[in-house]
């Protein structure tokens, strides 16, 4: 009982940064369409935005692990939400120059700080309990994920939208000061928002400097063959390389179904802006955070890797709907994607690292890299967009992602036993 006391508060604290990292991916459907219209960015420029979270995911993730591997769990959480809270800060003068390069880079700055709480926080998490239960645990952490990822595209919605969307003949009638003007109070919307995520963040570091946090010795036992030092040779695990991949094709498949989902809203249903994101936010957002809940739930009756499976076909079938038919069956067969999706990222994590001992913490840098699926999707689909006219047709890509994790759930996830 002690033992499980001296967690209690660590794991209340560390489960807190899942938000900041939902926060961050669940805004880009906010961000996308607000900057496309305050920088008058075209479609593929808008989609730097993803790129630039993703690449940060990708370049960061072993840095990171390095970083925890030498210094441990407390001193990556802090270094990371310093990060997290200079890159909410440079939104503000990202803003006022309505420089787009600049605003790319504040975005890469928060990734890398995300990157880093998320290298720390879910393998953390994992190992902070019993091992019998590390989905479940996981799972439950990532359900306050679910919670930033509901609230960010309804408070964007609310807050960075401005709902004016004027027409091509509209923007060529205005002066040139008038159009100034008027892309420089869009601009200027994030600031406000922005500032608020980093006094948030700054009172969270201050938490974490003064709480001591456990620094738990994973075991060794489990799996064979186990190296200390950290090297891409973990990947010698069937596991854990089956898990990299499922996790390249699910994140590919989260971010490309949100982050096209207000254009999609207009084509099959011509929905505007501002009702496309709340639909996206009190809709699909609460249903992912919902999902996570009933998902741990749901795991102390069914194994996590059948329920993955499970999840997985019925996300396939939803988008076999979303790909074929319009108006509201399609709208909200896509919104109903994210309660499936929900357990899939924690899931497909604590099976890939289970069993790893102190290979863990080397393990979760290359699952955290595999959020550059998070860029290539979404590429795949503004091509297959742009060469056949339909954003509808692009969805066929988050199908064939979830057709890989349907396959991990399967028969990826079994660990093979290495020999000496």
């Amino acid at each position: 009982m002690a033992k499980k006391n001296q967690f209690l508060f660590p794991m209340i604290l560390v489960t807190s940064l899942f938000f900041l990292w939902a926060f961050l991916h669940n805004i880009n459907p906010i961000l996308i369409p607000h900057l496309r219209k305050a920088l008058q960015l075209n479609d593929m420029q808008s989609a730097f935005i993803d790129i630039s979270v993703s690449f940060a995911y990708f370049v960061i993730a072993i840095p990171a692990g390095l970083f925890m591997h030498k210094f441990g769990y407390k001193k990556g959480i802090i270094f990371g939400l310093l990060l997290y809270a200079l890159g909410a800060l440079l939104f503000i003068p990202a803003a006022s120059s309505r420089n787009y390069a600049f605003f790319l880079s504040a975005i890469f700055i928060i990734a890398s700080g995300a990157t880093f709480l998320e290298t720390v926080a879910n393998p953390y998490i994992s190992v902070l309990g019993d091992k019998n239960t590390s989905e479940q645990r996981l799972n439950f952490a990532q359900s306050f994920n679910g919670v930033g990822a509901f609230l960010a595209p309804i408070l964007g919605g609310q807050f960075i939208l401005s709902g004016i969307e004027h027409t091509p003949a509209e923007l060529k009638s205005m002066s040139p000061s008038q159009l100034s003007f008027y892309l420089q109070f869009e601009a200027d919307t994030v600031k406000m928002p922005y500032i608020i995520i980093a006094g948030v963040v700054f009172l969270l570091i201050v938490l974490f400097l003064f709480t001591s946090l456990p620094e738990v010795k994973e075991d060794d036992s489990e799996v064979q063959g186990h190296a200390t030092e950290f090297s891409a040779k973990v990947l010698r695990h069937r596991h854990l390389s089956m898990s990299v991949i499922a996790q390249l094709f699910y994140v590919g498949a989260q971010v490309g179904v949100g982050s096209f989902f207000i254009r999609y809203a207009k084509y099959v249903a011509d929905m505007n802006e501002k009702n496309a994101a709340f639909l996206w936010g009190s809709v699909a957002m609460v249903g992912f955070m919902g999902g996570r809940f009933v998902g741990t739930f749901l795991m102390r009756y069914i194994k996590p890797a059948k329920l993955l499976s499970i999840y997985a076909a019925i996300s396939i079938m939803l988008l076999i709907v979303a790909v074929t038919v319009k108006g509201n069956p399609a709208l909200y067969s896509v919104a109903a994607i994210p309660f499936f999706m929900s357990i899939m990222f924690p899931t497909i994590f604590a099976l890939g690292i289970k069993g790893l001992g102190e290979e863990t913490k080397i393990a979760s840098s290359f699952l955290v890299m595999a959020i550059i699926g998070g860029a290539i999707a979404p590429v795949a689909m503004g091509f297959i967009y742009d060469r056949t006219g339909s954003i509808q047709t692009a969805y066929i890509v988050p199908l064939v992602c979830f057709l890989v994790v349907l396959y991990f759930g399967l028969k990826g996830h079994k660990i093979v036993h290495l020999k000496n």
